[in-house]
């Protein structure tokens, strides 16, 4: 049953002509009020993972529902056909349920708040707001069990329920949630912002209305939505083929012994639209790394990757959104059944990007990207300090950015371009650590003409007893490299015992107790390069390697030989030679490194695994222990 919208005015806005300058005006005015909306965040939020990470994503939407600015997609429309309920003056929904919005939020951490924004008696637009909380129940800290096997044992589901009702705001309710929570304070003030953040963008959007009157500002969203639609159908007109185009791409494990899981996606265009198909993909994780993939969230990921690479200058909306059919088979991982786990959805999220870039340089190889998205990085810290606080620490790594058409891959970035790392020095200040080491790892990123980024090293030391939770991916299979290039090293981690022993530890383990002095390694993984490693300067090469980001032994990927700190011209020549002439003319498009199945049958040593790790879904053979990955 679709939601009741009450107006007291029901006048439709009028259609009118907008000339160049006042669309322009308009759409930088709606570009600002999402700043602002972001800057409100991080001033008012306390979390780290909010207010020095940004994990937080702002929407601002027409009267329709309809994203014009923004960043994960619009929602808005689904979640009023299924509302069941009204929508007055002086309302603000909430809700953190994936399952209630079709995954337009996708787990329980992400809190969402709506705003309906009534001008004379009438709804003219919507701002929305989530972020994730550090901590909103279920069984460990931090709320995000990557051993979950329910959405039960994740935290607390909060239906969208009012938190306003007609100007009142919902104490009571509030008082229930926060008390589910380890660290409430914190929720709370992320709540407040997430609030304040939507308040802004309404005035906002309120004075744009009051500057340039109602039909205008209406008009102008709609054409902002159909100069996207536009810009999109040319360039799928343009990039996408009809011949059908299949990518796949694997999550290591579940975290629970089962793995890898297969994403699989074909693309084609079909009557002008592009058709993203799911099918194959594998069944859905009795463990948590379900993602609840909603289609206009896909829709908007693909719209981001193709406006990327290549058109930047066009502001993203909903625009497009018809023009894009996406299917994905109920049951499998991008489309589980409630109530599966969905707290460790982030690495299939960030495996998504990489697809993308496999599916869309198929046709056009000159703007293919490697792999490197692939995951988001998660560390968990929490315990009592020596005075009997407790303290809990959510921070999100970074990995090394795939080498691209137009240069190499950064260094150590985020999944999302608008992170930020949290400061040493705050985590310092704050937490019970101490940062020993923070560097890029030379050599992780895959050798091309345009060198994958490096992964990142971070040591940990513990200074007070607690536990730890590790979340991240690519330990078992490579970040691939493209038109050449080698694939990009994979991640691992070092626990290194204040007893003086040592053991390599899983990437996706939690309650993992350690005690004051012990020191965690964190290695994240490497991006892939991109193009023949032999075309590649050797003097870049050199410097690189005064720069640490490349090793003397790391060289030889790319043919060079180094002797006394510089390039040995000849040796370069000769070594060159003999590995065009060892591989022959034929250059791979997709550089996967080892299989699947050699990936299995190797040392301890190299792939971290007690045993060989066991496909995906079977649930007749007892899960295997994964010492490390």
């Amino acid at each position: 049953m679709p939601a009741t919208i009450v107006q007291t005015n029901d006048t439709p806005f009028a259609t009118v002509s907008i000339d160049p300058v006042t669309l322009d005006i308009i759409e930088n005015a709606l570009r600002n009020a999402r700043i602002e909306m972001d800057a409100t965040l991080v001033r008012t939020a306390m979390s780290p993972g909010i207010r020095e990470q940004g994990d937080a994503f702002p929407l601002i939407a027409d009267h329709k529902g309809r994203m014009i600015v923004g960043q994960f997609g619009s929602y808005i429309g689904p979640f009023l056909d299924g509302y069941d309920g009204t929508v007055e003056e002086g309302d603000m929904i909430f809700l953190s349920d994936p399952y209630s919005v079709q995954g337009a939020i996708s787990h329980l951490n992400d809190w969402l708040v709506l705003l309906p924004v009534f001008k004379e008696g009438r709804i003219i637009a919507y701002t929305s707001m989530f972020g994730h909380q550090s901590d909103i129940g279920g069984k460990v800290a931090g709320s995000m069990p990557i051993d979950a096997t329910n959405i039960f044992q994740e935290g607390v589901r909060i239906p969208p329920v009012k938190i306003w009702k007609a100007g009142v705001y919902n104490e009571e309710l509030v008082k229930l949630v926060m008390a589910q929570s380890r660290s409430p304070e914190w929720c709370k003030a992320d709540l407040n912002a997430l609030i304040a953040s939507c308040r802004v963008a309404a005035r906002r959007v309120i004075e744009m209305a009051e500057r340039f009157g109602d039909d205008v500002f209406v008009s102008a969203c709609e054409d902002l939505l159909a100069r996207n639609h536009r810009a999109m159908k040319a360039l799928i007109d343009t990039a996408i083929g009809e011949e059908p185009v299949s990518f796949e791409d694997y999550i290591c494990d579940d975290g629970l012994g089962y793995g890898p899981y297969k994403i699989k996606c074909t693309m084609w265009r079909e009557n002008g639209r592009v058709v993203l198909d799911f099918e194959g993909t594998d069944p859905q994780s009795q463990g948590s790394i379900n993602f609840l993939l909603n289609e206009n969230m896909m829709r908007m990921f693909f719209g981001i990757y193709m406006i990327m690479v290549f058109d930047p200058q066009i502001l993203f909306n909903d625009g497009y959104y018809d023009l894009i059919d996406v299917r994905i088979p109920e049951g499998s991982l991008l489309k589980p059944k409630f109530p599966a786990a969905l707290s460790g959805r982030t690495h299939a999220l960030g495996r998504l990007f990489d697809i993308l870039g496999g599916l869309l340089g198929q046709k056009t190889p000159e703007f293919l990207n490697a792999a490197g998205f692939s995951s988001s990085p998660h560390l968990f810290y929490s315990g009592r300090d020596a005075k009997g606080e407790w303290f809990q620490l959510f921070q999100i790594g970074f990995g090394g950015i795939p080498g691209r058409p137009l240069g190499d891959g950064p260094d150590g970035h985020s999944l999302w371009p608008n992170f930020t790392n949290v400061p040493n020095e705050f985590l310092e200040r704050y937490f019970p650590l101490r940062i020993e080491r923070y560097e890029t790892v030379p050599d992780s990123g895959g050798a091309g003409l345009h060198r994958g980024g490096n992964g990142i090293l971070m040591t940990y030391q513990f200074l007070e007893d607690g536990e730890i939770a590790i979340h991240d991916d690519r330990w078992f299979v490579h970040p691939w490299g493209v038109n050449g290039g080698a694939p990009g090293a994979r991640a691992k981690k070092i626990l290194r015992r204040v007893d003086g022993t040592t053991e390599i530890v899983g990437n996706k383990r939690e309650d993992l107790k350690v005690q004051a002095g012990d020191e965690l390694d964190f290695i994240t993984w490497g991006g892939g390069g991109w193009g023949d490693p032999l075309d590649r300067d050797p003097a870049l090469i050199a410097k690189e390697i005064g720069q640490g980001l490349v090793t003397a032994e790391g060289a030889r990927a790319y043919g060079v030989v180094i002797a006394d700190g510089a390039v040995d011209q000849a040796a370069t020549d000769a070594l060159r030679a003999k590995m065009r002439a060892a591989r022959g003319d034929a250059i791979p498009l997709f550089n996967y490194g080892p299989s699947i199945d050699d990936l299995r049958t190797r040392s301890q040593a190299d792939t971290g695994l007690v045993a060989p790790i066991q496909p995906r879904w079977t649930r007749t053979e007892t899960p295997l222990s994964i010492a490390a990955e």
